[in-house]
Formats: C-alpha cells, structure tokens, sequence
C-alpha cells in the first residue's frame, strides 16, 4: 500500500521541529521535503523507533552520543554533522563528545584488527 503523502503544513511542522531539536535542518531533509515529501515522513517515522521521546530506556543525550559514535565510525558526515548540531543545542559536554569520539576511533581501530585474522593465520603459518 502506497504511503500517504504529507501535506506542506506536516512537512512544514516536521522541519520545524527538526530545526526545534538539531538547531538546523540537515540539508538533504531540506532537499528530500521538495522532491519527495514522503521520505521525510519516513524519515521521521525511523528516528522516532530508534531515539523515542518518551519512554526509551536511555536518555537523550546518550541517544545523541550513541548516533554520533556510529555515525562517525560510518563514516557518514551528514549524520556526524546533524549530531554535532544536536550536540550543541543539548549542550552535550566536550568530555562526552570526546569520549564517544574516542569510542568509535576505537571501534574501527578494532574492526580493523579483527579483520586481520587471516593476516595473522598466514604469519602463524609461516
């Protein structure tokens, strides 16, 4: 069943509190609310599952820390950008803004040497 489209006043409500939330609107939401209104609602839809305002078992700021840990170890500067964005409108501290820096900086230094299994497998054999 195909998705409903929102009108300009729900997608004008969405950027509105989006801008509320992150300070601005990410520019691809911007670019997504004319081209195809629908992926906003989905948009939307997908952060309220995952960062639920009510009633998630962890609190905003650590949702914040977590999407930006894994968006930064992602490589995905869009989201690293709308989190640091948020980051600064929750007034999250620098010394938590390190610390999951230094998380993700250590999730891919990890990844990396399990990924080397085999490296060492052949360095074993040897």
């Amino acid at each position: 069943m195909p998705t409903m489209m929102p009108t300009s006043s729900e997608i004008d409500q969405t950027l509105a509190g989006m801008r509320a939330s992150m300070g601005e609107v990410p520019p691809a939401i911007v670019k997504a609310a004319t081209a195809d209104p629908r992926m906003v609602a989905e948009q939307v839809r997908s952060s309220a599952f995952a960062m639920p305002g009510e009633g998630g078992a962890l609190d905003p700021e650590t949702r914040t820390l977590i999407y930006l840990a894994v968006a930064l170890a992602t490589s995905n500067h869009a989201c690293t950008t709308a989190m640091v964005n948020k980051a600064r409108v929750q007034s999250i501290s620098s010394d938590k803004l390190l610390e999951a820096l230094h998380i993700a900086r250590y999730a891919m230094a990890t990844r990396v040497l399990g990924n080397a299994e085999p490296v060492f497998d052949l360095i074993d054999e040897r």
